[in-house]
């Protein structure tokens, strides 16, 4: 799943590329991305790129008209680059595990980016707005950590006091936004707090490193991501993951071996020994 750090670097991306190039030409191969049927995306031929800005774990190319063309990447969505795309378009058929194209944007230089999905369903979307706002993820989305002016406030109100699980919280997007299922095992890890605690159970302390570990977490992530090449930023965010996704692995802190459970319909990774006082969830 796409998170800030690495949309973020995506956006600073596209920001480099994109900002200042007129669209060309819109491709939608699968409709069912297109959540403005009235403003499709082929309405923004013809106007250029003004911004781009990240909402979250949404992309927001602003235009020079004032409309914005917002990409909620969902669970599986991606954004590809290519200097050349109509030779990306020409290209032979890509593998069978490759990510689906879901639309191809062409720029008025011959360069663009493909909407891609790499879920056996469709959760990539796609808004043409004149304000972000008008999406509705958007419109819900809670303080952003990687925010210079996320506050301790902004932290107490989404989790002091709730009688829900902290991992759940640290997900939510309408109360923490940018945080998915790999950086919120980062987080617990380095506070040292059990994915299942409920909010309402965590002393000062608990509180207190739950809060670091949150700005020092994701802020510390996007400056890792920072000019990585957008088709790298899986392998770089992967490689960096100290107990996400390396169940059976040593712990980095303790020398413990890392544990799965499942947590709903995904799986967290904790290490027993920094996390539960040795319990095996």
């Amino acid at each position: 799943m796409p998170e800030s750090p690495e949309v973020q670097a995506l956006v600073d991306f596209l920001g480099e590329r994109a900002v200042g190039r007129s669209i060309r030409d819109v491709d939608v191969v699968e409709f069912r991305i297109i959540k403005t049927r009235a403003r499709p995306p082929a309405s923004l031929v013809g106007d250029r790129v003004s911004a781009a800005s990240r909402h979250g774990k949404h992309v927001d190319l602003a235009f020079d008209d004032g409309r914005h063309l917002v990409v909620s990447l969902g669970r599986h969505g991606w954004i590809a680059w290519h200097d050349d795309i109509a030779a990306a378009a020409d290209a032979d058929p890509p593998a069978d595990d490759a990510p689906a194209v879901l639309a191809r944007i062409a720029l008025d230089d011959g360069s663009g980016f493909e909407l891609t999905d790499a879920g056996s369903w469709v959760s990539l979307g796609a808004f043409v707005v004149d304000d972000p706002s008008e999406a509705p993820a958007i419109a819900k989305l809670g303080p952003d950590p990687a925010d210079p002016a996320y506050s301790r406030a902004d932290f107490d109100r989404a989790v002091v006091g709730r009688r829900k699980q902290i991992k759940a919280i640290l997900q939510e997007q309408e109360s923490i936004a940018g945080i998915g299922n790999a950086y919120s095992d980062e987080i617990l890890h380095t506070a040292k707090v059990s994915p299942v605690a409920h909010a309402a159970a965590l002393d000062a302390d608990a509180l207190d490193r739950l809060y670091a570990a949150t700005v020092s977490t994701v802020r510390d992530a996007v400056a890792a991501r920072h000019g990585v090449p957008i088709d790298q930023l899986k392998a770089a965010k992967t490689a960096a993951m100290r107990v996400h996704g390396r169940a059976g692995e040593t712990c980095p802190v303790c020398g413990g071996e890392i544990r799965e459970f499942s947590l709903g319909s995904t799986t967290a990774e904790y290490c027993p020994t920094c996390q539960t006082g040795g319990a095996i969830l």
